[in-house]
């Protein structure tokens, strides 16, 4: 336990939050550490020491392989907060090591290809609050790599990448990295990079959350002989949390088609996802941006002001040539086949916002009334509204075809927009091509109720905090569903079931319709066996539970 007189009082959790500083659990640091040093000689380089965890583990670990008990062995790190580098200093040496700490900006120091080990938690900061010359360097730091990052990257994506860079020939590098090496776009480089200048990469997945601190999932990173490489497979590990890492398996061996893509499929059995790729060569599969284009909703700048109720509507006598019919904020409206007319009728009657406010060019005398009362109470110096060229005129978006959810907790729904409404951002927009809009419109929300096509959610979404499940604009692009040749193969089963599925969805009964969708897509249309099915549905349970399973471990 650090003593007292380490702790740093003007160091709050808010601050340590802000420059990406998490401290590791100690079953974390040490299993790392373990498997990262071999022999006594091992120069080992930590980039983010912070209170020095993973050194103190690292002299822990010099020591016993060291016969000579006399030798304090060295260790070097890299820390840019300067209490925090005091603290590493003392208790290497506490643990009886000699630390040579460097307090500066990792991202500012050249890369010195020397070291047999490089181990650590790289600080996280989303990109939202990983800007300026910070980001610069860093940015600068993956391109010598040979890396390119987008602007979206957090700072754990160059991170890796330079401490990489720091490396001799054959060396490991052992680090807590978030989980969105799986699954997020801009860490497709990162990816790649990996299986290009590595001999072997593991990975360690948890069942629950290990940084409850955080909020964050993590993997830990295994990668071993750096310019050694390429390899073409890594080796996937599941732990339950800490604890556990004790008694890991061999774990199993995945081979991604492209290293670059999510790796999302590396959580599941490999054999769930060869019946899509059959089936898409097969042309009775296809990607959403097959049938059209997907897009994100309105934004507003303010939803309580722009978003009406009927009831609201009728207390400003606003008059309905300056209203627009809306889905109402949110998604929980939108899990059945359909947002109707009447549906959208019954969600007015019970409160919802059901109308948004779109003043007309000069406004009525109501609408100026209520523009009046949004300047007085500050709407107009919201960001979204101040830069617009009259702010209370909402940019709009075309009424889509159908409604897509895009943050889920059981699996993303899409539902036929027949009241014709328009969307905020809390949901996107599908617009299909002319040839595919009647059918597409009248039987996709109801054949995408099939396993595959909700197991290949789990994989191109990503999971967030909660467990909820989130598909954007570009992945739902890439979304397997049922094709326009085979749902036509099929319109007259599809549409007989119709009326049971949709009432199920209206009792939340969700895998008991699918179980009926799939009878029709799966076995009728595509053949599968009900062995196939039953390995595809225990696939996207699997991914599913996991999500929720974090997201409890974590409260």
């Amino acid at each position: 336990m650090t003593s007292p007189y380490l702790i740093d009082p003007d160091d709050t959790p808010a601050l340590r939050k802000e420059r990406g500083a998490f401290f590791t659990p100690d079953e974390i640091t040490r299993f790392i550490v373990d498997w990262a040093i071999r022999k006594p000689s091992d120069l080992v380089l930590e980039p983010a020491a912070g209170d020095a965890a993973f050194l103190v583990a690292a002299v822990n670990r010099l020591r016993k392989l060291t016969p000579n008990t006399q030798v304090r062995p060295a260790v070097d790190g890299v820390e840019i907060h300067s209490h925090s580098v005091r603290v590493a200093h003392q208790r290497v040496q506490e643990a009886g090591g000699e630390a040579h700490i460097s307090h500066s900006d990792f991202f500012a120091l050249e890369p010195k290809p020397i070291y047999d080990t490089v181990i650590g938690n790289p600080p996280y900061i989303r990109y939202q609050d990983f800007s300026g010359e910070a980001r610069t360097r860093a940015r600068a730091a993956a391109l010598r790599g040979g890396v390119s990052l987008t602007g979206l990257a957090s700072s754990w994506a160059a991170f890796t990448i330079h401490s990489a860079m720091f490396l001799k020939r054959g060396g490991r590098l052992g680090l807590v990295l978030p989980a969105e090496l799986l699954s997020v776009n801009y860490a497709a480089p990162v990816r790649q990079f990996l299986f290009d200048r590595f001999r072997k990469v593991q990975l360690v997945l948890f069942d629950e959350q290990v940084f409850s601190e955080a909020e964050a999932d993590v993997v830990l990173l295994l990668a071993d002989g750096y310019l050694e490489g390429p390899t073409d497979c890594a080796t996937i590990h599941q732990s339950k949390n800490a604890n556990s890492l004790t008694t890991l398996g061999k774990g199993m061996i995945w081979t991604p088609v492209d290293p670059a893509a999510k790796w999302t499929s590396s959580l599941i059995n490999p054999n769930a996802l060869k019946p899509l790729q059959e089936l898409l060569e097969l042309e009775l599969f296809t990607s959403l941006q097959t049938w059209g284009e997907t897009t994100l909703g309105i934004v507003t700048g303010n939803n309580k002001y722009f978003t009406l109720s009927p009831q609201r509507v009728d207390e400003l006598g606003l008059p309905p040539n300056e209203l627009l019919r809306l889905s109402p904020p949110g998604s929980s409206h939108l899990r059945g086949l359909s947002l109707s007319e009447e549906l959208l009728t019954r969600l007015g009657q019970e409160g919802s916002a059901t109308y948004l406010f779109y003043p007309g060019n000069p406004p009525s005398p109501q609408a100026l009334a209520y523009i009046k009362d949004g300047h007085r109470t500050g709407v107009d110096t919201a960001y979204k509204c101040r830069v617009r060229k009259i702010w209370y005129q909402v940019p709009l978006v075309a009424v889509s075809d159908v409604l897509l959810t895009c943050m889920n907790a059981d699996t993303p729904r899409l539902t036929a927009n027949e009241a014709g409404a328009r969307h905020l951002n809390s949901v996107h927009g599908v617009y299909f091509n002319n040839e595919y809009r009647d059918i597409g419109r009248e039987l996709l929300p109801l054949a995408s109720l099939n396993s595959i096509t909700l197991l290949h959610a789990e994989v191109v979404g990503r999971a967030y905090g909660g467990g909820i499940l989130k598909i954007e604009p570009k992945e739902a692009d890439a979304w397997a569903m049922p094709s326009p040749a085979a749902i036509l193969s099929c319109v007259a089963e599809l549409r007989e079931i119709k009326q049971d599925v949709a009432s199920l969805l209206e009792h939340g009964k969700l895998l008991e319709a699918v179980e009926i969708v799939d009878k029709v897509i799966l076995d009728g249309c595509c053949n599968l066996s009900s062995a196939r099915i039953k390995t595809i549905r225990q696939a996207r349970a699997e991914l599913a539970q996991r999500r929720t399973v974090r997201a409890s471990s974590g409260r």
